[in-house]
């Protein structure tokens, strides 16, 4: 049974940093795509940023030049760099891995950006 458990979140203020690290309890954490997303209050979840067994990213358009996304596949873990932190980027985080057919979800960071 894979566990995806998050860590990192809280308290910045804007234009701050933070740092959301996602820790996997399996090896084949090697071979699953890896995403973060993010869910405002009153909003849908939204894709935030993903890469890929391969090590390819993409990221939302409201984060790009802000988040960089990345994996340590010998630690089984995945972050999410996080700069110039806005209001809007206040929501919960979570991590999800994918690989056939498997979909996990961890449990959510919540991160709060004051103006």
């Amino acid at each position: 049974q894979v566990q995806l458990v998050e860590s990192g979140g809280g308290l910045v203020q804007a234009g701050g940093s933070l740092r959301l690290s996602c820790a996997a309890s399996v090896s084949i954490f090697r071979f699953m795509i890896m995403s973060w997303y993010r869910q405002a209050p009153g909003k849908q979840r939204e894709l935030v940023a993903r890469i890929t067994i391969a090590g390819s990213t993409n990221y939302a358009d409201s984060v790009k030049g802000r988040v960089t996304i990345s994996r340590d596949n010998a630690k089984n873990t995945v972050s999410l760099q996080m700069n110039s932190l806005k209001p809007e980027d206040t929501a919960v985080y979570y991590c999800n891995a994918v690989r056939n057919g498997l979909d996990v979800w961890g449990q959510g960071t919540r991160v709060t950006v004051s103006s």
